[in-house]
């Protein structure tokens, strides 16, 4: 009996049914206009172009240009790579233009089906940027696709690590860039810490199209981007908070060896606030529970944690006036790594060898919030579905699955449960070498390179010639791919791997035609792409024959996305193909998930060994499993986002400001503004409202506006004279304050001035915004332990974080006002000198982005980045071939 659900889908369809037919209109005027544009010359086609870019400036819009705008795209494309797009092509660039992801199945040409909606878009002049998840992929696609907006008169650019500044300036220039996630995040930071407008590279967020967006926007969005640097010398405190922790009795503080952690009890904080008052660590009158505490009470954390959870030759040992960590599981010394969040520079207090500086966030930001600042945002993947909740609440995307241009002809099976691991083993290498003897290409997948390597030896053993694809070139990793659907070809694959590029049955003809080609350079390359043509029609015949290129993954993973991508290699544009997964009970997701009571439903049947279970209800159950995982996996992300928000809301004030900053041409107002904010701050403090004269500060209040902003003022004398009121004082000071900048303008011209003003904010901002990164670092680090006074740890960071940012706003006021009070024309040598310091400043901050080493002049002869052949083989603690200086291990050896 069918369901009121079922019912009502059969009578109405379902929503993305309603999605697809309501697109069929605008694919049925895209092929009216077929014949229209076939007739046009390639200079009619560019002409068409310009034609569009004048329509939109008088008025129409991106939706009434779609039928021509794709229809002159659908040719050029012809031309151009000699692809016609099917209707579902079209369909899918519809869903692209209108902000959505477009679920389309492996071989349904989605790099083709991105030109579509980045053509019209382009034609707005604000910049089309299309996002791929390596940087083979967007060389690859920047140049294939290249040939098509050329066709349509556009410009390409392509976005890649340690590109010149130029050719990069020219990349983000270009009509549609081709980028990774990793390069345009990490583009957005460095700009925002650029000092002139000239410098920045990304001009707009207007519209980005994500290849493979499950996996940029899900996958690696837990991650954050960060640029870091070297942080200024706090030796001093950690040396004073370090005298400080021996002076604790026991009751001051509590032990929980099993998670390895140290709290302070009530006796224990108000000790603590007394000695670093006495220490001078902690202003008089703040309690340790003040938001601008927090940097203190989390390096007290940290002192404490030394002392007590951390022994000396247990977890660490010190080696030459250095502390070394030792593994717990291997006892082995770990050379070279250390404990973050100034944990390793606590324990190095403790013992009194030399503190070694920490590394603090420059700039960070994650995905999730830098591709919300694009305006419009969609995507293309094989497996979104089962993750549309998460890309529509956090990035208000609607997903559409579009059809297959052919019926899918691959068979899915069931799943089947081996009681062992070894049992499971057994099954899959008697399966392999079944298919292999009737010519069928396999696909092994596999959840870790570790299991890789496991079943490569097996498969080895069994004498069965195989490829391994490990993640160590891109290139590589294709040219393997390619040759995954050749008759009898083994593969062991991680899960992720091979995306962007197609396994074809027979295996990929171009690759073997330029293979032959390379081979044979004397050879006529028309005769040998003739002869490999008719090969590999023969090879694809035999394949097909054989049912096809069969997917046989070794676990489920705990995302159904995954295990769906993995099955999605076969069966492309209606091949033939086959799926099927081997589980046992030992798998991770099994363990997890009820294995005990499968096992004993299993030994109740009586099950032999080598035999498996097979029925669609495992299936059901095992689906439900990973369904709770994944819903476990968003809330995570879910709550990440929460605290991120807090800090990105900030980030764009600050960003924003910098930019206007750096448009203004004078800002000699805003500098006003901010000193005579800073001497109303001053009077407020030292002349309160509805006071006495008898009870003002006016020495006080001379000596701090000497201090603050730089000049003598008589406010002693003032205080003294008759009928002389708060605001009379406050307006005296203004006016000085004016006169005294007014002189130093003179002094040192207009337009230098003006240039000062600009470089001194700058600098504050950036300085002041690094320094409250940390803390805002430290209160995340801290603000969890508020759970347990039933307070909710986000409404206390966001609170605190919104105080943490207005006291940053007023020490801004402050060193902006001091540093511009006390700066004075200097003789020609001290600006030089002057200048090229900040010179070297700014070129070390552009370049503290963790990234692999360049090769210098001391790379050894013929080493190239791309080819590890040319790298020799040096040993792991050996210097590195590229000449960086680094270890091997610390440098390209990191990838192997």
């Amino acid at each position: 009996m069918l369901g009121i659900g079922n019912i009502a889908r059969k009578v109405f369809g379902t929503p993305n049914d309603r999605k697809v037919k309501a697109t069929r209109p605008l694919v049925e005027k895209i092929n009216a206009l077929e014949a229209e544009y076939e007739a046009l010359s390639d200079a009619q086609i560019i002409e068409k172009t310009a034609e569009f870019k004048s329509r939109l400036s008088n008025g129409e819009t991106l939706d009434q240009l779609l039928p021509d705008a794709f229809a002159n795209c659908r040719e050029a494309a012809k031309r151009a790579l000699g692809l016609r797009a099917f209707d579902v092509q079209l369909m899918g660039g519809i869903f692209l233009h209108q902000g959505n992801i477009s679920e389309m199945k492996t071989g349904e040409g989605k790099t083709l089906v991105a030109t579509f909606p980045a053509y019209l878009n382009a034609l707005t002049g604000r910049g089309v940027h299309i996002v791929t998840v390596n940087d083979y992929l967007a060389r690859r696609d920047s140049e294939w696709m290249g040939n098509v907006y050329s066709a349509l008169g556009l410009t390409t650019g392509v976005v890649y690590p340690r590109q010149p500044e130029d050719e990069k300036q020219a990349a983000y220039a270009a009509d549609i860039t081709y980028a990774t996630n990793n390069e345009l995040g990490f583009d957005y930071l460095r700009d925002n810490m650029k000092s002139e407008l000239s410098q920045i590279h990304q001009r707009d967020h207007f519209f980005a199209i994500v290849d493979e967006v499950d996996s940029i926007l899900i996958d690696e969005a837990r991650t954050p981007l960060i640029i870091s640097g070297p942080a200024q010398d706090r030796s001093d405190l950690y040396l004073s908070i370090d005298k400080i922790i021996p002076e604790l009795a026991d009751d001051h503080f509590t032990i929980d060896e099993k998670t390895r952690n140290v709290t302070f009890t009530d006796e224990g904080n108000e000790f603590l606030e007394q000695m670093l008052q006495e220490q001078g660590i902690l202003p008089e009158g703040q309690s340790l529970y003040d938001p601008e505490s927090t940097t203190v009470v989390h390096h007290v954390n940290q002192g404490l944690r030394a002392h007590k959870l951390f022994q000396r030759d247990k977890d660490y040992i010190v080696r030459d006036g250095e502390v070394v960590l030792i593994d717990e599981f291997t006892g082995r010394m770990m050379a070279g790594r250390r404990l973050s969040e100034g944990l390793h520079q606590a324990i190095e207090a403790k013992e009194g060898v030399d503190i070694q500086p920490e590394n603090v966030t420059l700039a960070s930001v994650t995905f999730q919030n830098y591709f919300r600042l694009y305006e419009k945002l969609s995507g293309m993947t094989g497996t979104a579905s089962t993750e549309a909740d998460e890309f529509a609440e956090i990035y208000g995307l609607g997903v559409v699955e579009v059809p297959t241009n052919r019926e899918i002809a691959r068979i899915d099976e069931d799943d089947r449960v081996y009681r062992t691991a070894q049992e499971k083993y057994d099954a899959i290498i008697a399966e392999i070498k079944e298919a292999h003897e009737k010519g069928q290409p396999v696909l092994v997948g596999t959840t870790s390179i570790e299991k890789s390597e496991m079943l490569s030896q097996l498969l080895t053993k069994a004498k069965l010639k195989h490829n391994v694809l490990n993640a160590r070139q891109h290139e590589q990793e294709a040219q393997i791919v390619a040759d995954a659907g050749k008759l009898g070809a083994i593969t062991i694959a991680t899960n992720m791997a091979g995306r962007g590029t197609d396994i074809k049955l027979g295996g990929n003809v171009e690759f073997q035609i330029m293979e032959a080609i390379a081979a044979d350079p004397e050879g006529d390359p028309e005769a040998i792409r003739k002869r490999i043509e008719a090969e590999h029609d023969k090879d694809e015949e035999a394949v097909k024959n054989a049912g096809g290129l069969y997917v046989l993954a070794t676990e489920r993973h705990e995302s159904r996305r995954i295990d769906n991508q993995l099955r999605g290699r076969s069966g492309r544009q209606g091949d033939p193909g086959r799926s099927s997964f081997f589980l046992s009970l030992d798998d991770d997701l099994m363990r997890i998930f009820g294995s005990e009571r499968l096992d004993k439903v299993l030994s109740t049947l009586g099950m032999k060994e080598g035999e498996a279970i097979v029925h669609p209800w495992v299936n059901k159950s095992l689906e439900r499993a990973q369904g709770k995982v994944e819903g476990r996996n968003f809330d995570i992300r879910k709550q990440l986002l929460k605290f991120d928000d807090v800090m990105n809301d900030q980030r764009k004030v600050i960003f924003s400001q910098r930019r206007e900053i750096m448009e203004a041409q004078d800002l000699s107002e805003i500098a006003q503004d901010m000193r005579h904010q800073v001497i109303d701050d001053l009077v407020d403090t030292y002349i309160p409202p509805k006071t006495y004269a008898d009870q003002w500060d006016t020495e006080g209040l001379q000596k701090a506006v000497k201090e603050q902003v730089g000049f003598d003022a008589p406010v002693i004398e003032w205080g003294d004279e008759e009928g002389v009121d708060r605001e009379v004082i406050l307006e005296r000071l203004e006016e000085a304050s004016d006169r005294h900048m007014n002189e130093k303008a003179e002094a040192f011209g207009a337009d230098t001035m003006r240039q000062i003003e600009k470089q001194v904010l700058l600098q504050t901002i950036d300085s002041k915004w690094r320094e409250h990164l940390l803390t805002l670092e430290h209160l995340r680090s801290v603000v969890g332990f508020r759970g347990y006074a039933q307070r909710d740890p986000l409404n206390e960071y966001k609170s605190e974080a919104f105080q943490l940012f207005e006291s940053m706003l007023d020490s801004l006021r402050e060193d902006v006002t001091k540093q511009l009070g006390q700066i004075r024309p200097m003789s020609e040598e001290e600006q030089r000198a002057m200048m090229e310091q900040l010179a070297a400043q700014r070129a070390a901050l552009e370049k503290a982005v963790d990234a692999p080493a360049q090769p210098n002049d001391d790379a050894v002869s013929g080493f190239d980045e791309t080819d590890p052949t040319t790298w020799g083989n040096p040993g792991r603690n050996e210097p590195c071939p590229c000449g960086s200086g680094k270890k091997f291990k610390h440098c390209h050896g990191r990838l192997a």
